[in-house]
């Protein structure tokens, strides 16, 4: 086994060229850190400056008016077919059936009406129904609200009219009408079929979706036996309304505002009755009522974070205490994300609610940048110059966190592209990637020049929170027990350390790898011990690191535990994998207890007996004549609920006794002169569009539509997609040219493949990146390892996330993508400085990695996991993702940086011990070193 791992091993020319390359990123970020640390002034003002010149851009923040756009796939086939529709059936066309979800109206009105004991056709509900439907009907609203300008309007105005300008109603109001004007005249009450009725002009009306709840009875007619409603515990009502221009629509949206409001007095009054409203705008409303809900939240997951922090940053030392870094890398996190906001809003991006996602990821990586800096500058030597010590750390950690944020840049910048079809996953994606980038530079300048600043504090013996000089401890003893407490330092440790600090240290040799290059924070871990002389102050995490946790998970018998732990996790996380969903219901991306989740329960408990309707599109000439295609066309519809034109007009003839076969000429002179005369069917005429031929003959069918609506079950978004594809597949083959539509397909049309495709980029784009930084990387199974990270973090999100009721829509991939970095943030980390290491065993060098580098992990995921809690008591089902999503995010990127990889990594490759320098032994060197600071000489023994 490892005879294959050494034939993966890079040749020693190019381990040096990598070697070289890694030197000069180390230089050259070296060298920057003296210039941020020789002007930490300009760094700290420029960026806090230019987050409020560009935070009062806030007047121009504008909300998403597009939901349907955002959260169907762009480009689709449904789009286009919805665009053809348009144009050959506008819905100014449908003047005697407007069925309900047909086509997109631009503005409407629509309530459920529901009986909480016995039925709504019941006589003293029926009054109250069509009490409520006069009401609407006469109900005025005046615009503008004051001025003399202002004019009333009422729904008789703003209404689609039919040909006699006539408002257009539901059928069941005019079915509940010739019911009620029965009742009055003592006349025997019609009967109500389900769910195509007759009405009294002869017309048959589809009430599938109009009557809900229904329990009825069979009886013969006519040698069939026909369903006749006995009850129904709902009904629904739709109001259309034009919006033609700019005024139109804003009548039209006051008209639905003071639509909502008659309907909550009205239920006040009636409360036997339990309404249910929905208007063209709820589901925009709702949509971005999420991001009200989550204000307080987000303010208390950024103060509990705050605390956290500030103790993540905290030691018992006073001096080398660093409290307010932890506030600071807030505050550079926040400055970051206004500064990103206000670019946004100069370059007229609109807001919506999944954009409430990004503060976690800018959260996640940038408090592990602060942690690891920080980190770093704990394991530099005290005794050096602030500009040395920040130096070292940037040599040191902007190197991986470089790479971490172009790790970043590129998942996001790929999802962002064009090739992504979700419009809310490519806003989302790109806008994360601007706020990554600009947190990133506010890393480089803000944040570090605060640290320059500290450290400053720290050489001239400042208290780390109250930056006030702490006495020597001579004078401390006076003090009370409190005060000397509170002003713990090890002042008298290091005059005595700085007296033989020459002497203790040249007797310490130390091993070094020859290509190794010199830099202040050592891979060997017995520097880390040099570093830190007192491990007794250290940080309370550190310490348990240190003392407890590091020997605890690589002992030999707990070991197969953490490998049984991990096959149980792959378990679990292919059990979900197996099971995932798509979540095309654009309902379960709103706020809960709002009129649209209301609504939607309500039209599924009375509703979901039947499928929307299907309008069935014959969109080029056909020969309606020929037997063989009106056998087609029969049987396309047959095992459906329908209203067909062309059945309707074939049982016409035969009761004529005439034949169905005619020639093209008799067969439309037909239909135009007689069939659509009958006062029965005319409403057909709206169904056909004729051609005209040439002068003196007969015009020709050009286009027609069917309506068909399909007997469902508990699953009816799936049963409509197979539904979909299947009758897109029969289409292809068929002899007459159709299509089929609904508004609900721009949802359906390919959703699982427009929603997990930007994912599939990210991780193609992963790879990619992968393995160019493998020319950067002295060891290039640093790539293969992290690869394989990323993947088991992504398999376990997406199966334990489908488990806990999660579907995979576009919030879900949103915070996969981002998952990518998060977990290459956590892990990354600790496999470069296990790989990075050489001369001892493995174990000993996972036990300097996860001090060096999982305590930093473990510092971020404890604030972050902190700063999502309050966000999971949001009521939304927006937010609810967002924290199942981001909490396994973080549980699984935690299980792998602190105890899959540190186990892994004790008998896996990369080799400890095996040399890559041709065959040469360690070495042992040792420089004298004279360093000169503003305060005193210091002979120094550091290692080559």
């Amino acid at each position: 086994m490892l005879g294959r791992w050494e034939r993966l091993e890079p040749r020693p020319r190019a381990r040096m060229l990598r070697q070289v390359l890694q030197a000069g990123l180390r230089s050259g970020f070296q060298r920057l850190g003296r210039f941020v640390a020789g002007h930490p002034v300009f760094f700290a003002s420029a960026p806090v400056l230019l987050s409020i010149l560009l935070g009062a851009s806030f007047s121009r923040y504008q909300v998403e008016q597009d939901v349907e756009g955002l959260l169907a796939p762009k480009h689709s086939l449904a789009k286009i077919e919805g665009n053809l529709v348009d144009s050959l059936f506008p819905i100014n066309r449908s003047k005697h059936a407007l069925y309900s979800d047909l086509q997109t109206p631009g503005r409407y009105g629509r309530v459920i009406i529901a009986a909480r004991k016995g039925s709504v056709l019941d006589p003293g509900y029926l009054d109250t129904v069509l009490k409520l439907h006069r009401r609407l009907y006469q109900m005025q609203v005046t615009v503008p609200q004051t001025g003399l300008n202002s004019f009333n309007y009422s729904f008789s105005y703003l209404c689609l009219p039919d040909d006699k300008n006539v408002c257009i109603v539901d059928d069941i109001i005019r079915a509940m009408e010739e019911i009620q004007a029965a009742r009055t005249a003592n006349r025997s009450v019609p009967v109500l079929r389900y769910p195509i009725t007759p009405l009294a002009d002869g017309r048959q009306a589809y009430i599938g979706h109009q009557l809900g709840g229904v329990q009825g009875w069979a009886g013969p007619e006519g040698g069939a036996r026909v369903e006749g409603v006995r009850s129904a515990r709902a009904l629904q009502l739709t109001y259309y309304l034009q919006a033609r221009g700019g005024l139109m629509d804003r009548v039209a949206a006051h008209w639905e505002r003071a639509f909502c409001s008659e309907l909550q007095r009205f239920a006040d009054l009636h409360p036997k009755l339990t309404l249910y409203p929905s208007t063209s705008s709820s589901l925009r409303t709702d949509f971005q009522f999420s991001s009200v809900l989550a204000r307080r939240p987000l303010l208390a997951s950024l103060g509990v974070c705050g605390v956290l922090a500030v103790l993540c940053c905290s030691m018992r030392d006073c001096v080398r205490s660093k409290p307010w870094l932890g506030l600071l890398a807030l505050l550079s996190v926040t400055l970051s994300g206004l500064t990103a906001a206000g670019i946004l809003n100069l370059t007229g991006t609109t807001y919506n609610s999944t954009y409430l996602g990004i503060p976690f990821v800018m959260l996640g990586h940038g408090l592990f940048g602060s942690f690891e800096m920080l980190s770093s500058w704990r394991r530099t030597r005290e005794d050096q110059h602030v500009k040395e010590r920040v130096a070292g750390v940037f040599e040191d950690v902007m190197l991986r966190f470089s790479g971490s944020t172009l790790l970043h840049l590129m998942t996001l910048g790929l999802a962002a592209s064009p090739l992504t079809n979700m419009e809310a996953v490519r806003l989302f994606c790109r806008t994360a990637a601007l706020a990554v980038a600009v947190g990133y530079v506010y890393m480089l300048s803000f944040y570090s020049s605060c640290l320059v600043f500290t450290g400053y504090l720290e050489t001239g013996y400042r208290h780390g929170c109250f930056c006030r000089r702490v006495p020597k401890p001579e004078r401390l003893d006076s003090k009370p027990a409190w005060y000397r407490c509170l002003m713990h330092t090890r002042y008298q440790e290091e005059g005595q350390a700085s007296a033989s600090q020459g002497h203790s240290h040249a007797q310490t040799l130390t091993h070094s790898h020859p290509l190794q290059p010199p830099h202040t924070n050592s891979t060997h871990p017995h520097s880390a011990a040099s570093a830190d002389p007192h491990p007794q102050d250290s940080h309370l995490l550190l310490g348990c690191v240190r003392r407890c946790y590091g020997d605890w998970i690589t002992n030999t018998y707990v070991k197969p535990f953490v490998v049984l732990l991990y096959l149980v996790y792959i378990s679990f996380g292919l059990m979900g994998f197996l099971q995932v969903s798509q979540g095309s219901d654009p309902s379960a991306l709103v706020a809960m207890d709002t009129a649209t989740v209301l609504y939607t329960r309500a039209q599924h408990r009375y509703f979901s007996s039947y499928s929307p309707v299907i309008g069935f599109y014959i969109y080029e000439s056909a020969p309606y004549w020929n037997v063989t295609v009106q056998r087609d066309l029969l049987e396309y519809a047959k095992g459906f609920q329908r209203i067909s034109w062309l059945e309707a007009y074939l049982t016409y003839l035969a009761e004529r006794n005439e034949s169905t076969s005619q020639p093209r000429e008799n067969f439309t002179s037909t239909l135009r002169n007689s069939f659509l005369r009958e006062p029965q069917y005319a409403h057909f005429a709206d169904d056909i569009i004729f051609a005209e031929r040439g002068q003196g003959e007969e015009p020709d069918v050009a286009a027609s539509r069917i309506f068909l609506v399909a007997k469902t079950t508990e699953n009816k978004r799936e049963e409509m997609s197979v539904l979909l594809d299947t009758l897109r597949r029969l289409s292809l083959t068929s002899r007459v040219r159709f299509l089929i539509f609904n508004p609900s397909f721009v949802y359906l049309d390919r959703y699982a493949a427009a929603v997990s495709s930007p994912l599939r980029h990210s991780l193609l784009a992963v790879v990619f990146l992968l393995g160019l930084s493998s020319l950067a990387v002295v060891e290039p199974l640093v790539s293969v390892w992290l690869g394989l990270t990323l993947l088991s973090v992504q398999f376990g999100v997406v199966g334990f996330m489908t488990l806990w009721g999660v579907e995979l829509d576009c919030v879900s991939i949103l915070c996969l993508i981002s998952a990518l970095g998060h977990s290459a943030d956590c892990s990354g980390p600790l496999l470069c400085g296990f790989a990075s290491g050489r001369g001892d065993s493995r174990t000993r060098w996972v036990r300097v990695a996860l001090e060096r580098h999982g305590v930093p992990a473990l510092q971020t995921l404890i604030c972050y996991c902190a700063a999502l809690a309050p966000v999971g008591s949001v009521r939304s089902n927006l937010t609810h993702t967002l924290f199942r999503c981001l909490t396994l995010t973080a549980g699984c990127s935690a299980l792998h940086t602190l105890a899959f990889l540190p186990t892994l990594l004790t008998f896996l490759p990369p080799s400890k011990t095996r040399d890559h320098s041709g065959g040469e032994g360690p070495r042992q060197e040792v420089e004298c070193v004279e360093m000169n600071d503003s305060t005193r000489v210091v002979d120094q023994i550091t290692t080559v």
